[in-house]
């Protein structure tokens, strides 16, 4: 983009320095990498993920307003969608926009902050330890919300508890007296709390949940109400999705915006004009047929989810799975497969599509009918 900075990333395989000539050709101002190239206009820094970090540290402190940090094994992205629209009633809401989660996007957010911003949301994204505690220090977040630990990136880490570890960092962040948002039923959910800082708040379908999901139902392949208590008050929430699972995102964005002091009618009212991003339980058609497509980082977790979410759905004709392979799950490839297995074979779809090499075919579809 005309006058715009580039950012010189150097890659595992690629090398984004070797581009800068095109792009500055193209009309960006200014390259920022970590070596000269001769005839361009540059800032050079030592470490470009830290001259991020300080960048987006410096504008962050001079932000006064509530900054709710959420990670999550799933989950993260749509709650993040729910929770910015939650909070939107105190004014304009900064959030990343698309998978901006990493070292490299998330700090770029603060560049959007404008004097008429009343809160930000900031999603998280986890690869490997520290990464969290990286994005963490310079987010600073007032109100901390884990959606779950699950399976996704086990073999960056080595373990669920790895895992959990790895999305405690958030904590490592917090602002002080910043409460923690965690998933009551969560199998982690005491070596969570055990690590929070601050006070811990909880979501969640049991009774012991401060936000309680109290009911679901679909009412088509793309609507759904969630029925949620929260402090005394019952709310019926509407939304453009469907999935019991997104009933407890939903639970999530509204302790996030009782945290942040939004008031609970208005953030109720507020979060059926949530719009999702596309690949999470997107629907459309071919033909007659209704497809509902949820494949985005696919993990067991969420694949169980979308599928018990299909097996709900009214339907007046035949209900078809389609499953591919599940990738970087180091050691729980094989149980997290099996896991999916179980869920299909306790399933009463009419047809089954298998794909990839932990399908039982050799990278070959399949079906089963």
């Amino acid at each position: 983009m005309p006058g715009s900075a580039y950012l010189a990333i150097a890659g595992a395989n690629v090398d984004g320095h070797s581009f800068a000539p095109s792009v500055i050709a193209q009309g960006a101002a200014v390259v920022i990498g970590e070596r000269e190239i001769p005839g361009l206009p540059m800032i050079i820094v030592a470490n470009l993920v830290e001259a991020l970090a300080k960048f987006a540290s410096t504008v962050r402190s001079e932000f006064s307003g509530p900054v709710l940090g959420v990670t999550g094994s799933n989950g993260k992205t749509s709650t993040k969608e729910f929770a910015a629209a939650a909070l939107s009633p105190l004014g304009p809401v900064l959030k990343n926009e698309g998978n901006r989660n990493t070292e490299y996007t998330a700090p770029l957010i603060w560049a959007e902050l404008v004097p008429e911003t009343k809160s930000v949301v900031s999603e998280m994204a986890m690869r490997g330890f520290k990464q969290i505690s990286h994005l963490a220090r310079f987010t600073r977040p007032t109100c901390a919300l884990i959606t779950m630990i699950g399976t996704s990136h086990a073999e960056m880490v080595g373990s669920r508890e790895g895992i959990m570890r790895a999305k405690a960092e958030i904590f490592e962040g917090l602002t002080p007296g910043a409460p923690a948002l965690l998933w009551r039923e969560d199998d982690f959910y005491s070596d969570l709390a055990a690590r929070a800082p601050g006070p811990v708040r909880t979501f969640g379908f049991t009774s012991d949940a401060e936000c309680q999901v109290v009911g679901y139902r679909a009412l088509d392949w793309g609507r759904s109400v969630c029925m949620l208590s929260l402090q005394g008050q019952n709310f019926e929430i509407e939304v453009p999705t469907v999935g019991r699972h997104q009933a407890l995102n939903i639970a999530a964005a509204m302790l996030a915006a009782d945290s942040c002091g939004v008031d609970l009618s208005e953030a109720a009212e507020a979060i059926p004009g949530t719009k999702l991003p596309a690949m999470r339980m997107e629907t459309f058609r071919i033909g007659s047929a209704i497809v509902l497509l949820d494949n985005y980082n696919a993990s067991p977790d969420s694949t169980v989810a979308a599928l018990k979410t299909l097996q709900e759905l009214p339907t007046t004709g035949k209900k078809l799975a389609v499953i591919g392979e599940m990738k970087e799950l180091g050691d729980f490839s094989e149980s997290g497969h099996r896991l999916v297995g179980k869920a299909l074979a306790g399933s009463h779809f009419d047809g089954v599509m298998l794909y990839g090499e932990h399908g039982g075919c050799e990278r070959l579809p399949w079906w089963t009918w």
